[in-house]
This record gives structure tokens, C-alpha cells and sequence, in this order.
């Protein structure tokens, strides 16, 4: 089965439709799918449901698809760092269904696993609890969380081979591997690509039997916040 293709508008050619939901890696802007979020953007489609940490920043990540309006609902657990993404939700323009990290972390690996559901003390007393299942367990309450299936995950990895074996970069691996298992089918971005073999087994943090196409790239890598501090006498 071909799996290389040569950009992101290939990649994603027949798997986007209107109201579909997509799983995305990343974490602020650290490990985030760019060159797959630009081809939803070119794409057009609508009315989309995106499950990931957050929104990027205004006009970088997935903030370019709020900023186009193809985005009707949001599954994270960070607003903060982009103001359209306040502002779209504060207007009533945007759903937002808020999710605490470690809880959204773990839908999208149970759906990657065909776990329907699961139960976490994890958001009980909150707004997080409103109309779920509540549950004792040992005398404590516990509520139920269920599994993200999406339609599509987009994410990044930092070197694979020609099958799809992934090793993920530092803090860039956070949400890729969960959100890469949930979708139906996956769609990868990376650095480099190298020969089935190269790769140490006991390096690899996705198993390629999880990435159904692949495309190399540059990416931008951008800073989303840099703090310093002032040098000694200056």
C-alpha cells in the first residue's frame, strides 16, 4: 500500500468532508501538524470538529482554520495564547467542549484502542461532570469519559520510515501518538524519511501499522512565547 506522498494537499486528497471530526497533535505550537493544518485550510472544508490541546496561536496552526471559519467545534483544554479562539467562543461563534489534558490525552488513546468509555475521578464536582455518568468505586466518585473515534488524525513526528515507524522529538511527541491511534485513518508529517530498517525498534514510538499515509517536509518551527531575562548590568 502506497504511503509516501508528495505534499499535504496529495495526502489529504478524498479524506476531507464537511462536519467530519479531526484529531490533531500538538501541544501549543510544539510538535503541531502545520503543513497538514495549511492543506485543510486550502481545502476548504467545513463545519469541522477538531479534538487537540488547543488552537495554535492566531495565525499560526489551527488558529488559520478559526481565523477561516471552517472550524463549528473545539475538544481541548486550553483557550489561552490565541484571541480568536477566545473571541470566537466568547461571541457563542464556536463550541467548545473543555477537556481536562490528562482526560483528553486518554479518549483519544482509548478510541485508539476500541475502548468506548472509561471512568475518572478526573473533573467530579465541575462543570467538566454536567450530564455523565457517575459512578462508586471503593467510595469514591468517578465519572464517565468516552473515547474519541475521529474520522481523520493529522500529526507530526520528527523521523519515520518508508512504512510509517515514528519516533517522535523530545516534548514534540505530547498528543501525537494518542491522536495518530483514534483516527480511522492518519495522516503524518515529518522531517525525514529513511529507509525500512534504519530505525532502531526499541526507539520507535508509533508503530507504522497506525499511519495510513505520510509526507515529508519543512516546517517553521516558531517560538510560541520567549522569555529572557536581562543580562547583568545592562
Amino acid at each position: 500500500m502506497k504511503k509516501i506522498y508528495g505534499s499535504a494537499a496529495e495526502a489529504l486528497d478524498g479524506l476531507l468532508v464537511d462536519g467530519m471530526l479531526i484529531a490533531a497533535g500538538g501541544f501549543g505550537l510544539c510538535g503541531i501538524p502545520e503543513l497538514l493544518i495549511d492543506g485543510i485550510v486550502e481545502s476548504g472544508a467545513r463545519e469541522l470538529t477538531i479534538a487537540s490541546n488547543n488552537a495554535g496561536v492566531d495565525d499560526f496552526g489551527l488558529g488559520r482554520l478559526l481565523t477561516t471559519r471552517q472550524i463549528r467545534k473545539m475538544m481541548s483544554s486550553y483557550v489561552g495564547e490565541n484571541t480568536e479562539f477566545m473571541r470566537q467562543y466568547l461571541a457563542g461563534e464556536l463550541e467548545l467542549e473543555f477537556n481536562p489534558q490528562g482526560t483528553l490525552a486518554e479518549r483519544m488513546r482509548a478510541g485508539g484502542c476500541g475502548i468506548p468509555g472509561f471512568y475518572t475521578k478526573t473533573g467530579v464536582g465541575t462543570i467538566i461532570a454536567e450530564g455523565k455518568d457517575h459512578r462508586q468505586f471503593n467510595g469514591e466518585t468517578y465519572i464517565m469519559e468516552e473515547g474519541i473515534f475521529a474520522d481523520l488524525s493529522i500529526v507530526k513526528a520528527w523521523k519515520a520510515d518508508e512504512t510509517g515507524n515514528a519516533i517522535f522529538r523530545k516534548t514534540a511527541r505530547n498528543f501525537n501518538p494518542p491522536a495518530a491511534m483514534c483516527g480511522k485513518t492518519c495522516v503524518m508529517e515529518v522531517e525525514e524519511i529513511v529507509p525500512v530498517g534504519s530505525l532502531d525498534p526499541d526507539m520507535i514510538h508509533l508503530p507504522g501499522i497506525y499511519v495510513h499515509r505520510l509526507i515529508q517536509g519543512v516546517h517553521e518551527k516558531r517560538i510560541e512565547q520567549r522569555t529572557t531575562r536581562k543580562r547583568e548590568g545592562t
